[in-house]
């Protein structure tokens, strides 16, 4: 299938060319005309994936950080589709489990390439990362955040780069299950990283390469001040460990979600990073949601409109299962009506799971559709499908890639059947 708009003549904010943002693209922003067409071909629920906006994406960024190593973080989205497009523009991958080491490889990155971050990996995840390293990926980086995952990768006779994630002590995003920097699950603490940093060099053939910290995820311009001071305390730290290769700052670079959100100042972020870091390393930044978060987009369909004395409810053929980040986060997802709608008013829009989070707006003012309504929900491309599960029997959606004009399913649509495939009787 050819669409007759191609991503490329999709208005950005629906605006005259010279007043839009390239840094954003909105919920409206999407061609109504295609997206329906895709609904009627391809049915409901929907994913959308434009793989130009993801090409777009990344080279922004990869332009502003133009003196710094610039990684994608796989595990926003890991369609093979995805990472074949970055892939192509020469974006390393920067893995957190063996699975996206595995998909990031057969979607052409070369392994030796690669950085793990290993949190608290499984046997199977080890065994096979060192099994690439054994095979001849031996430039591929393990960053591990716990002197135990270091004892283990020396039984495996692991004696190449090593990283070690640290625990800077500060955290922010868009929610506190995101803000990692402050969590005890994630890192090795600040002030245990130099010691441990000597006992490896004195008692492992290992090559301490880097140093690693991620603060939290979702980070917009309000958050910068914590930042600016997060790659300052991590500058001071690689001062502590000298020699280092390089600092990683992680990602969490965020992509506005609501109306009012301004999209993040790429400009202001670097200078804040640049004037913050003075050690002698090379710096290294991992987006993901900035990459792909707005170039993907959810469709479904209305098939119930409840009144209820507390407020109207919409139901449609998408659930929790499609896309969790509301129930899990309470996230807020832009959500517009292609078919048009009516008057404004307070709407809770839910699934048919039979669970009270199968949610994904309550009370929130927009036009009240009809049955057979087709409804986008906006910036779903970071940990939309990726966290889609099959809970409740729901079968996984569809997810539809746009690139130069071309349409082309990049994740079939589940049936009942393969949910149960692998089951058998007892």
């Amino acid at each position: 299938m050819r669409v007759s708009a191609t991503p490329e003549s999709m208005k950005l904010n629906g605006s005259p060319a010279d007043e839009s943002d390239e840094r954003v693209r909105r919920v409206d922003d999407w061609d109504a005309d295609v997206l329906r067409r895709l609904a009627d071909e391809y049915g409901t629920p929907l994913y959308v994936t434009d793989l130009d906006r993801v090409r777009d994406n990344y080279r922004r960024i990869d332009a502003a950080f133009d003196d710094e190593e610039v990684m994608y973080a796989a595990k926003a989205n890991t369609a093979r589709a995805v990472l074949e497009a970055l892939d192509e523009e020469d974006a390393r991958i920067e893995c957190a489990a063996g699975g996206e080491i595995q998909r990031a490889v057969e979607a052409g990155a070369d392994a030796g390439e690669i950085q793990y971050t290993a949190v608290n990996p499984p046997d199977e995840d080890l065994d096979y990362a060192v099994g690439l390293w054994r095979d001849g990926a031996s430039g591929m980086t393990f960053n591990v955040g716990a002197e135990s995952t270091v004892e283990r990768l020396a039984e495996r006779g692991f004696d190449g780069r090593l990283c070690f994630r640290v625990n800077p002590g500060i955290g922010a995003g868009h929610h506190e299950k995101v803000a990692t920097g402050a969590h005890p699950k994630f890192g090795v603490p600040y002030d245990r990283v130099p010691e441990l940093v000597e006992r490896v060099r004195d008692e492992h053939e290992m090559e301490f390469v880097g140093l690693h910290a991620h603060m939290g995820s979702g980070m917009l311009d309000d958050d910068l001040g914590a930042h600016t001071e997060f790659v300052r305390r991590m500058s001071d730290l690689a001062e502590d460990c000298a020699p280092v290769e390089f600092v990683d700052i992680g990602g969490g670079f965020g992509v506005p979600y609501r109306d009012e959100e301004k999209p993040l100042d790429l400009s202001s972020l670097v200078e804040g990073i640049r004037g913050a870091f003075d050690a002698d390393a090379e710096l290294a930044v991992e987006p993901g949601r900035y990459v792909v978060g707005d170039a993907g987009i959810l469709l479904m369909r209305v098939n119930t409109v409840k009144d209820t004395p507390e407020t109207t409810v919409v139901g449609v053929d998408a659930s929790m299962t499609t896309l969790v980040r509301p129930a899990l986060y309470d996230a807020y997802h832009p959500i517009r009506n292609l078919s048009g709608g009516g008057e404004t008013e307070p709407l809770t829009v839910g699934g048919p799971v039979c669970e009270s989070t199968d949610v994904f707006c309550e009370n929130r003012p927009m036009p009240r559709p009809e049955r057979d309504d087709l409804l986008a929900v906006g910036v779903v491309g970071a940990y939309g499908y990726e966290m889609a599960s099959q809970f409740h029997s729901q079968p996984r959606p569809a997810d539809i890639g746009i690139q130069d004009g071309e349409v082309r399913p990049i994740r079939r649509r589940e049936t009942v059947d393969d949910i149960t495939e692998k089951e058998s009787s007892f």
